[in-house]
């Protein structure tokens, strides 16, 4: 597997406490993306500004020329970068980190079942993308051995992949976390790179087994709130049209800019770098709008900004 890393003690990727499993890869481009660096699938390399001396020893260890010292810090081209590490060995204080690595599904195996312990009754392993359905056949394996060891499980997919995929692990898996992000086909593109159209037909799969020979598998749909690209009531409306009833819990996940040093870390520019947070009353208004639509058990989450004595 191509996998990120392992983020424990998490309480937002399922119920209960959970390791969430992230892994390399995406076929999709969200001009949102919080986690910029799990859309390439091979390792990559950062820098990270407060461990960085300025010796410049990665420059001069750089055989291709990738990295390039400017005002505002190390650049990486990732073009040029073979990944040989080179750099990241001649850093004398940790300022440049690899990211991704391969592991057997025994090994990451090995690495989830140390967490079993205080997963209770509600908690267990989320597996995490970037896009895990890019790695089907090794998730499938991978759930059946948590199943197997009496640990529950989530995926969190896009829904961007072949149904046989979502066929592939749903024998294993206690709970979907399916993201649905824009209703409208041509903004989709926009924003992610991709049609929506495969999203939404597996969204109708997925309902379809949930009706049909899996009345246990979860649903929670989750719609990331992005200012002036997700946000607008036509969205929400139009995407609570389509949910419905049909998800056990659907998230309005409030937008926050807790990632812009990973755009800085991977030389990146990140366009939502200066747009700022969701207001609670712009959140509750997006919740009844879909519920206006008769969309059922709607929420919203994340943090928001105080707002202004004239919003209350």
């Amino acid at each position: 597997m191509r996998i990120l890393n392992y983020q424990r003690m998490s309480t937002e990727d399922g119920p209960g406490l959970r390791t969430t499993l992230f892994v390399k890869g995406c076929p999709l481009r969200c001009a949102w993306c919080h986690n910029p660096e799990s859309i390439d699938g091979a390792s990559s390399v950062e820098w990270i500004k407060v461990r960085c001396m300025g010796c410049h020893s990665c420059i001069s260890s750089c055989k291709r020329g990738a990295i390039t010292a400017e005002a505002e810090g190390i650049k990486i081209d990732s073009d040029k970068c073979e990944r040989c590490f080179t750099c990241v060995e001649a850093c004398p204080t940790g300022a440049l980190e690899r990211r991704g690595e391969e592991a057997s599904v025994e090994t990451v195996f090995g690495e989830l079942i140390k967490d079993k312990a205080y997963f209770g009754a509600q908690g267990g392993v989320t597996l995490s993308g970037g896009e895990i359905m890019l790695q089907s056949q090794e998730v499938a394996e991978l759930l059946k051995m948590l199943k197997d060891a009496g640990i529950s499980t989530a995926v969190d997919t896009s829904g961007f992949c072949k149904r046989e995929d979502l066929e592939r692990m749903l024998p294993y898996t206690d709970l979907v976390l399916y993201d649905l992000k824009l209703a409208d086909n041509t903004r989709h593109e926009k924003w992610t790179g991709v049609s929506n159209e495969r999203i939404l037909e597996n969204f109708e799969y997925l309902d379809e087994i949930r009706r049909s020979t899996r009345p246990d598998l979860g649903l929670w749909v989750r719609t990331p709130i992005i200012p002036e690209a997700t946000d607008d009531e036509d969205n929400i409306r139009a995407l609570a049209r389509i949910v419905r009833d049909r998800a056990d819990r659907w998230e309005l996940c409030a937008f926050n800019n807790l990632c812009r040093d990973k755009y800085e870390r991977t030389s990146k520019d990140w366009v939502f770098k200066e747009a700022g947070l969701m207001t609670r009353g712009q959140m509750q208004r997006l919740v009844e709008a879909a519920q206006d639509e008769g969309a059922k058990n709607v929420i919203y989450t994340g943090k928001t900004r105080l707002e202004e004595l004239s919003d209350d």
